[in-house]
């Protein structure tokens, strides 16, 4: 969907308002397999995915494990760089070819002070990321494997299309093996 679309439709903004955030965005086609962001970069920009798939993960012990997917209509922005000044922990990539709008987050937080919808789709955007992130640490404290990989198809339908099987085993916290059980016993 494209960010116009998104922002009417999700943040309930005006044409003239989306319209006016829209124009601050860079749009980039970007192919498989891009880096967007490697660890220890320092970056303000926010990401809108309007057509692809980004993976973020993180290396560990020379493995590279992942930590989450976003798909179309998704907002992404680097919270440690944005928010805390920190260097990013993660790597992102594209794991297809696709078109992303960028926009520095300091182009946009001068025009989120102006516009009490864009204060309240900005507030809808954080609280938005801090459920996704609660309901992640659930899942790997609470939930068994086979449960994980049921939610996981609930909040990304095409995941197995549109991913490597060993990038959805490390975001799950299981072995290939594993994941080739799980999915077994569904069908």
């Amino acid at each position: 969907m494209v960010l116009v679309e998104y922002l009417q439709k999700e943040a309930g903004l005006s044409l003239e308002t989306a319209a006016k955030v829209d124009s601050l965005c860079l749009s980039t086609a970007l192919p498989k397999g891009y880096q967007l962001l490697n660890e220890g970069n320092h970056s303000t920009k926010v990401y809108y995915v309007e057509k692809g798939l980004m993976r973020m993960y993180y290396l560990k012990d020379g493995k590279d494990i992942t930590h989450d997917f976003f798909d179309e209509k998704k907002i992404y922005a680097p919270i440690e760089n944005v928010f805390l000044n920190q260097h990013y922990p993660y790597c992102l990539e594209m794991l297809e070819s696709g078109i992303v709008r960028t926009v520095d987050f300091l182009k946009i937080e001068k025009i989120i002070d102006s516009d009490v919808n864009l204060q309240r789709f900005a507030r809808y955007v954080l609280v938005s990321t801090i459920k996704r992130l609660a309901e992640q640490l659930h899942a790997i404290q609470f939930q068994s494997a086979q449960e994980r990989y049921k939610l996981l198809l609930t909040n990304h339908p095409k995941i197995l299309l549109r991913s490597p099987l060993g990038h959805i085993a490390s975001y799950l916290g299981i072995t290939q093996s594993t994941l080739s059980v799980i999915r077994g016993e569904k069908s």
